[in-house]
């Protein structure tokens, strides 16, 4: 498991020649709800290992949540089930709405 900074992941994906990364948003639906990264698949930390099938192995996948703890363990998991282009969101969306997009709303 690799991180990735906001500025790091807004460069990727603005990239035409990197494919792009899932992002997987593992924060709770009230969360979500409140801001989130433009095409970020949402599934509640809980819900990881019941939902792994929805993920594609082999294409990268960047965990998301509010400040990076939750989604750094669940990019952990990941790899402990195969996965190996798992990347945790530095600094979560918060480092998101201050470094790329001040419009999405911090909370």
């Amino acid at each position: 498991m690799r991180q990735i900074s906001a500025k790091e992941l807004a460069e990727w994906r603005a990239d035409p020649q990197r494919p792009a990364p899932q992002l997987l948003d593992v924060r709770e639906a009230w969360e979500f709800d409140l801001c989130r990264l433009e095409g970020a698949q949402h599934v509640p930390m809980r819900e990881i290992p019941a939902s792994v099938d929805r993920l594609d192995p082999a294409r990268p996948v960047v965990c998301i949540c509010h400040h990076g703890g939750r989604s750094q363990q669940v990019a952990i998991f990941l790899e402990s089930r195969g996965f190996s282009q798992v990347y945790n969101l530095s600094g979560g969306v918060d480092a998101w709405s201050r470094d790329v997009d001040p419009a999405l709303r911090r909370y």
